[in-house]
């Protein structure tokens, strides 16, 4: 019987086990050293917050594994002998495999600043960064947190719900200016402010400096300010986990190369997830994808290549959600943080400020470039429907309802809208 072992148990690594269970017979093994079952991270913030336990966030029962037959070891790969077929694991037993994916996700972004290994400072993205995090602020009053994305935004969240002071350092104009136009920048920058946050945007850490027992006392900028604070945050980002795979002969770049079926260079060996760099192009989309349900796409494909049906990566449009504290949002298709050349664009915010909608359109043919959401819950078969059967912009206004997913008798805004937008297009103005 063939045996299939999976490295990682993310969504990633677990979605390909499940498909495999129900496409084969196959032995399937699933090796993790960061918990013995699989979890929701995207819901380790809820744990910290106190909304829910670790238990909680399991999506199933631990006797789902053994009634499934998926065999689940808590265990550390050291090596990958791929001639051998052979992982090499701590605690020094040794596994073979017939096929094996590689689905070891990411680790968070440091960038060797002074300071930046002292007690008190850590990321966000493991089981582990959690259990550090509640130990290192345990007791705490002022924290910084350093780069303005949705990890960041998450840890000041976890960091408000605990009644602890909270600057962060944002080298844009406004908040994720990098990956947001500048309205909505704006906008998520005087929402997070109004729930206690001191953003200092157009700033930097140079350094971080130590008490004498070795612990973290502040911070200082590039500017030269000094910030007091008992914990730092790095949230600059994340980079694949691919370190470990440096001497075993699988291609790597900035993460594990693998081709339109999520092969990589070596016969039998699969990479998915966070860890993955694809070597060919996607309309609209980055060769490195860190997010939660592309890792879940490239489990089901890879299963289905494993199984017999050889199945190409062809994940569509991009889209993506996340969430500001209180203000949900939603992308779709392409929203970049500047305007190309050949597209145009509308904005339009709610006098409250919590809710707005950017789409972004082909001046030359109309097409529907983008859409950004928030505050609106929008439906996404819809928009994936249009951007795959190249909708015209207007078209998109004119059915914008049909798109919308809040519940019944929430507010809706289709109207002004729908009314701003025409207004614009018979004014020629914004």
């Amino acid at each position: 019987m063939k045996h299939v072992v999976i490295i990682g148990n993310g969504i990633s690594g677990i979605t390909a086990a499940r498909h495999i269970r129900k496409l084969s017979n196959y032995q399937i093994t699933v090796i993790s050293s960061e918990t013995p079952h699989f979890f929701s991270r995207t819901a380790l913030m809820y744990v910290y917050m106190g909304h829910l336990t670790f238990e909680n966030i399991k999506p199933y029962e631990d006797r789902f594994w053994k009634k499934n037959r998926i065999d689940l070891l808590f265990d550390h790969v050291e090596k990958i002998d791929t001639v051998k077929k052979l992982l090499q694991l701590r605690s020094g037993k040794n596994i073979s495999y017939e096929d094996l994916i590689v689905a070891s996700g990411s680790k968070s972004n440091f960038l060797g600043w002074p300071g930046e290994h002292l007690e008190g400072v850590q990321g966000l993205y493991s089981f582990q960064d959690l259990q550090k995090m509640e130990a290192n602020t345990r007791g705490v009053s002022n924290a910084v947190i350093v780069g303005g994305g949705l990890i960041g935004v998450e840890m000041a969240e976890m960091l408000c719900s605990r009644n602890i002071s909270v600057t962060m350092l944002v080298r844009e104009p406004a908040f994720w200016n990098y990956v947001l136009p500048i309205q909505e920048a704006q906008m998520i920058s005087r929402h997070i402010t109004s729930h206690g946050v001191d953003i200092k945007h157009l700033q930097e850490l140079k350094e971080i400096l130590p008490d004498e027992k070795g612990k973290v006392k502040a911070v200082r900028t590039i500017k030269g300010e000094e910030i007091s604070c008992d914990f730092v945050g790095i949230t600059i980002g994340v980079h694949p986990n691919v370190d470990w795979l440096q001497h075993c002969g699988i291609a790597i770049s900035q993460g594990i190369l693998v081709n339109e079926y999520l092969e990589t260079n070596i016969p039998n060996v699969y990479a998915i997830g966070d860890c993955t760099e694809r070597q060919y192009p996607l309309e609209g989309r980055k060769n490195i994808e860190q997010v939660w349900y592309t890792a879940r796409m490239m489990g089901e494909v890879v299963a289905q290549t494993i199984c017999g049906d050889k199945t190409k990566y062809e994940p569509g449009p991009w889209f993506n959600s996340a969430k500001f504290f209180d203000i949900e949002y939603q992308t779709y298709g392409n929203v970049g943080n500047t305007l190309e050349a050949d597209h145009d664009d509308f904005y339009w915010e709610h006098s409250s400020g919590r809710k707005a909608i950017h789409v972004v359109w082909n001046k030359n043919n109309h097409l529907l470039a983008g859409i950004n959401s928030f505050g609106i819950r929008l439906r996404h078969e819809k928009f994936d429907q249009w951007l795959r059967e190249g909708r015209e912009i207007d078209f998109v206004i004119r059915h914008l309802r049909e798109a919308n997913f809040d519940p019944e008798f929430s507010q809706r805004h289709e109207e002004e809208i729908h009314g701003r937008f025409f207004q614009r297009e018979l004014t020629g103005r914004p």
